[in-house]
């Protein structure tokens, strides 16, 4: 088999599995439609662009088909843009100021239709391709970092898992984009077919590849996806100049000291499904008031500080023992963790100790 007849067999493969998982998740009953049907639409666009692998005739005698081919690389980032906020914002919907990031595809069906397809004209909407792509994937880089901070600002069992799977497959696309902009420099300095050959077969296994890890994972993982709303702000936003200059006054210290009685007597972080609002609800006050109390007075972000209770909890219990029997799973669930991997990072964090270490040395005294 040819280099070229394998790009081609490649091309199909790709083509054919990017249509079959975006038909899996426009039909697939799952809380994360949005989501499922704009990586659907994700994955059609990008098999559209891809067949260019095997359908090179095809395209050079229908110019019309060509020049959506073409244009439609313009959509892929800001699909992929679209899907990391529907991942991240539970809430999230396509809102007509959307359908401005769809101004450049359409922008160069226009041009491509008037001036037609040319080897300048290429060049020019390669260069725009790539200042495009690096801005989506800043874009998509400061959606995650927002996303973290506004988890952690406002949930007590932020498991960073889904943050950290999203983060690092950016960062893939990062690499993976590499070999693109080597196959664009082999074919602006001439060089021979093998080598541009050579390229193309990597990008296509590379595409292969981080197309069957991200469907396989969003399917068979729905639990690294937990949303947030998209109405939330971070803290540093809302405060005020004269906020963050000026000590506690009595009203705040008030506040301070209304928060630590009911977090001892009322023990509202056993909840695991705490959140902020929840919190701010039972003490009657603003959500944006609670959330300046704890992320600027106190100093923490909203999962430590609920965290710090459930670890004080958890050694309390480690520490007697008539709780020998209790095992850390169990002990894991009573004090308010969802996820034996939140505990473990929080109580090492804490106590810089795993909790069995703990509960040995504890019980050794």
């Amino acid at each position: 088999m040819s280099s070229l007849e394998l790009i081609a067999s490649l091309g199909k493969i790709i083509f054919f599995l990017m249509v079959l998982f975006s038909f899996f998740l426009f039909t697939v009953k799952s809380e994360k439609k949005m989501a499922n049907r704009i990586f659907a639409i994700f994955l059609l666009v990008t098999a559209l662009d891809l067949s260019g692998l095997f359908l090179i005739g095809f395209f050079m005698e229908h110019p019309n088909f060509r020049i959506l081919k073409t244009s439609s690389t313009l959509l892929q980032m800001p699909l992929f843009y679209f899907y990391v906020l529907s991942v991240c914002y539970s809430d999230f919907r396509i809102k007509p100021k959307h359908w401005l990031h769809g101004a450049l595809f359409l922008l160069f069906v226009l041009v491509f239709k008037i001036t037609s397809i040319s080897e300048q004209s290429l060049f020019y909407f390669s260069i725009v391709v790539e200042v495009q792509y690096f801005s989506y994937i800043f874009a998509v880089f400061h959606a995650l970092k927002r996303y973290k901070t506004l988890y952690l600002e406002n949930y007590s069992n932020a498991d960073r898992t889904g943050y950290q799977w999203l983060f690092r497959i950016t960062l893939f696309f990062c690499f993976a984009h590499v070999f693109v902009l080597l196959k664009m420099g082999a074919l602006f300095l001439g060089s021979e077919g093998n080598l541009i050959q050579v390229l193309y077969i990597i990008i296509s296994l590379t595409a292969l590849f981080i197309i069957c890890w991200f469907v396989l994972t969003a399917l068979y993982h729905p639990q690294l996806f937990t949303g947030i709303k998209t109405g939330l702000v971070p803290v540093h936003s809302i405060l005020r100049e004269k906020e963050t200059e000026t000590e506690k006054d009595d009203e705040t210290l008030e506040a301070i000291q209304k928060l630590l009685h009911f977090m001892e007597n009322e023990k509202p972080y056993l909840d695991f499904e705490l959140t902020l609002e929840k919190l701010a609800s039972h003490l009657q006050m603003p959500d944006r008031d609670l959330s300046i109390l704890i992320n600027h007075h106190l100093g923490k972000h909203f999962f430590d500080f609920i965290n710090e209770y459930r670890i004080d909890k958890a050694k309390e219990i480690l520490e007697n023992p008539d709780n020998r029997k209790l095992t850390i799973l169990e002990i894991i669930y009573q004090v308010g963790f969802n996820s034996k991997s939140s505990f473990y990072t929080a109580f090492k964090k804490i106590t810089h100790q795993t909790p069995k270490a703990y509960r040995k040395a504890a019980l050794s005294q």
